[in-house]
């Protein structure tokens, strides 16, 4: 068991690693306010829409040239081809409709959070930036 938990963490390790330590630490302290961004963005472009999107995984199969091995008949492995069917899944986007009044509180309440987070999402940028000074290029 531990070593499939250290097995699922070393993709989030390898991607915290990448980056500048600046960046890192900008990341680190102002993911509620890109999420809440991120919302509101969205929120937004369904209002202006009429509509949102959704997505929906779709299967369908398709014809493929599919490997297999033998053993000729002097003992050496070959591989050969033949025609095989083959599930591939497809992510389909789709229009839902809106609740407008329910959209628009929803706005009204991603607005009010993120003047929330504002200033202590700048707080930790001027503070990760006084922290991890960047050489400049050029």
């Amino acid at each position: 068991m531990p070593r499939n938990i250290a097995l699922g963490l070393l993709p989030v390790l390898i991607l915290t690693a990448c980056g500048t330590p600046q960046e890192r630490c900008i990341g680190r302290n102002t993911s509620e306010y890109r999420t809440v961004s991120r919302l509101l963005a969205e929120v937004e472009g369904n209002l202006a829409r009429g509509y949102a999107w959704e997505e929906r995984q779709v299967v369908r199969t398709e014809v493929d040239d599919c490997p297999y091995f033998f053993v000729d008949r002097d003992g050496n492995r070959r591989v050969a081809y033949r025609t095989c069917l083959r599930d591939v899944t497809d992510i389909e986007r789709y229009r839902v409709p809106i609740d407008p009044a329910s959209e628009t509180r929803k706005r009204d309440n991603l607005v009010e959070r993120k003047k929330a987070l504002t200033p202590s999402a700048v707080n930790a940028v001027n503070t990760c930036k006084a922290a991890f000074p960047e050489e400049k290029k050029g």
